[in-house]
């Protein structure tokens, strides 16, 4: 770009300009005083004094006329732009301070080139020309940095896999935005008594070297914490200062910038850069750190409340899965238990019955026909006990397997609704335990809600396994429901149960029903669909 502004001049204008800048040389140190002082009297600072007087054509006459090219003086241009730039100096400012020294300028000309001065005027305007559009370029090439860390920073943002890689990946972004060597990102912890280094980066040649996770921690609190809530330009010299967290930067770098990350009203934690030259930092670098930091420390929170989020989801998932194992333990204690002592006792109670009704029946008819109605209520709740125990533990199950167990549940559903089942099993080999229980819970569930509500007439149970996953589809062409409402309901728990024992699989789970919605040939009734995710490896339970 440089080069390209500097090929607007044409050999002639060049040769012309370096023998006017020959000859306007004794009076460039004269020039460049009075414009300092007018400078001074405009209320420019001094780095903005010096920055400005290297774009003047004074400072074009001193390279010049040393023998070497327009690109020297171009190439100051540039640089002394970014830094007007980071200065906070609006272009319009330069313009004005720039006519001042021509202002200045313009009576040394006519006194040198006399009746050649007008003649002059077509080179002077190219070469203001040429500072303007390096000036130009500049200033764009700062905003165009500065835009680039931003988003690098939102982009940061969102593809964050966790709190650690965010934070690491936002400090690179920022390092290599300052041009430091090194970077440190710590978090004040313990109630402000530790700062916990959190990231590293360290650039070495052109490769970036990043480091995440927690490292040795730094004593905090009192001084060293008011002066890390202040953003702080720090020359490193043989004392070593406090607000340097890594001891190790006093024999490395010669200089460091310290940006606090503030939270509510307090520091929260510190970004901190080295340089292995002195380089005191310009306000348009600060105020950028400054609104990066702040962003950092909201991305930072929002990182953080999801990771714990994640955890306390984990937490809940792990803790219903465990109440889903207890549950199965219990339904198997309370069903032995059934067995082995209600069930056997009822069993002594009906034998002993069947004895005294035959007993009775010779002497006493009436009492017989009494103990004979006791007896048959009895043995009623003989089966009602067994249900209760193939319900709460199947033995079909433990024994048998899922495809035997699902058979069961069919030929019952057609025992309590009269109804046509068909059942659709594709070949299920070596399923864990685990996967087996929940998919009987579920064809469990389903038969149970249709045979107590949906008044079906016909009702297909599938299930197949493809792709690594295993798929339950139950669908009747029954009466149908609200979804909505029925998930609403409180103290009902069938829907929200089977959905939950999915979910907890990594699985999907679909309901389909309403009484416009038809789930078999167009007509009104439900389908659930349950899809469960098959572990490669089954070996467990």
């Amino acid at each position: 770009m440089l080069a390209d502004a500097a090929n607007v001049l044409s050999g002639q204008m060049r040769s012309h300009l370096r023998t006017v800048a020959k000859q306007i040389r004794p009076q460039v140190n004269s020039l460049d005083n009075r414009f300092i002082e007018r400078l001074t009297e405009l209320e420019f600072d001094r780095p903005q004094r010096m920055a400005l007087k290297a774009l003047t054509f004074g400072a074009a006459a001193r390279i010049v006329s040393q023998g070497r090219r327009i690109q020297v003086f171009l190439e100051q241009v540039a640089y002394h732009g970014r830094r007007l730039a980071k200065l906070n100096i609006p272009p319009s400012d330069i313009v004005e301070a720039l006519a001042e020294y021509d202002r200045l300028l313009t009576p040394s000309l006519r006194g040198i080139l006399g009746a050649d001065y007008s003649g002059f005027q077509w080179v002077r305007e190219q070469l203001h020309f040429c500072v303007t559009l390096t000036l130009n370029r500049a200033y764009y090439r700062v905003r165009e940095t500065e835009a680039e860390a931003f988003y690098e920073l939102f982009r940061t943002e969102l593809e964050a896999r966790s709190l650690d890689d965010l934070l690491v990946r936002s400090l690179a972004v920022l390092t290599r935005f300052c041009g430091a060597r090194e970077a440190q990102l710590y978090l004040l912890r313990e109630g402000g008594t530790r700062w916990v280094r959190k990231a590293t980066v360290r650039s070495v040649g052109r490769r970036t070297k990043l480091k995440a996770g927690t490292s040795p921690q730094v004593p905090g609190g009192g001084s060293r914490n008011r002066q890390l809530a202040c953003p702080r330009c720090i020359r490193i010299t043989s004392r070593a200062s406090q607000a340097l967290l890594d001891p190790k930067w006093n024999d490395r770098y010669a200089s460091a910038w310290s940006i606090p990350l503030l939270s509510g009203d307090g520091i929260a934690g510190v970004l901190q850069f080295a340089f292995a030259k002195r380089y005191d930092w310009l306000p348009r670098e600060q105020e950028l750190l400054e609104a990066a930091a702040e962003r950092c420390t909201v991305a930072a929170e929002k990182a953080q409340l999801v990771e714990d989020l994640e955890k306390r989801e984990e937490q809940i998932r792990r803790l219903a899965e465990h109440m889903l194992h207890i549950e199965e333990i219990e339904r198997r204690r309370i069903s032995g238990e059934l067995h082995d002592e209600a069930g056997q006792s009822l069993l002594y109670i009906r034998l002993q019955l069947e004895m005294l009704e035959k007993e009775l029946l010779t002497g006493q008819p009436e009492l017989g026909e009494r103990v004979q109605r006791l007896r048959g209520v009895t043995e009623h709740t003989i089966l009602e006990i067994r249900r209760l125990i193939a319900a709460l533990s199947p033995a079909v199950l433990e024994q048998l397997g899922l495809g035997a167990a699902l058979r069961q549940l069919a030929s019952r559903l057609r025992k309590l609704r009269p109804c046509r089942v068909r059942l659709h099993l594709s070949r299920l080999d070596h399923l864990p335990k685990r996967i087996e229980t929940i998919v009987y819970r579920l064809a469990q569930e389903c038969c149970n809600n249709i045979a107590k509500h949906s008044q079906a007439s016909n009702v297909n149970i599938s299930l197949t396994t493809a792709d690594g996953l295993l798929r339950l589809n139950v669908e009747d062409d029954g009466i149908g429901f609200l979804v909505t409402e029925a998930l609403a309901k409180r103290n009902s728990f069938g829907l929200a149960g089977m959905r939950e024992r999915v979910t907890l699989l990594g699985g999907n789970f679909e309901i389909t029903s309403g009484r416009s919605g038809g789930a078999m040939k167009g007509k009104p009734g439900t389908r659930i669909v349950a899809e469960l995710p098959i572990p490669q490896h089954v070996g467990g339970k």
